[in-house]
């Protein structure tokens, strides 16, 4: 997996922008802007995103794939998770992540918001 292929499988989800809050060098995505996924872009050596994630599945990736799935680096390391590209894991298991990371900030919408969305 590569910067692009997050970018195209983010964007390609109802109702997502991309924005570069941080400054050049972060690409965020958001739905009903609230964050889902933040992606560095100066990365060289290894490809690694933020996603959000359950408290207790967090943990349990964490022990299972050590070499993959860290503490989100500068998020809240409970909420957060850092995930490694092309380490242990295969490309779907990481979009899966992705899924998961926007579904949770999706649900946690007002209902307004989410209705709105719906129709986007």
């Amino acid at each position: 997996m590569n910067i692009e292929d997050i970018r195209e499988y983010c964007i390609a989800k109802p109702a997502v922008t991309e924005e570069l809050p941080f400054g050049p060098d972060t690409l965020v995505f958001k739905v009903g802007g609230k964050v889902f996924l933040l992606v560095g872009l100066d990365q060289v050596e290894s490809l690694s995103f933020n996603v959000k994630c359950d408290p207790d599945i967090a943990v349990e990736l964490r022990l299972n794939y050590p070499e993959t799935v860290i503490p989100g680096y500068h998020m809240n390391k409970k909420h957060w998770n850092t995930v490694y590209c092309n380490r242990q894991l295969p490309d779907e298991r990481l979009r899966m992540f992705i899924d998961d990371s926007y579904a949770l900030v999706y649900n946690s919408l007002s209902k307004a918001v989410r209705e709105s969305i719906a129709y986007y």
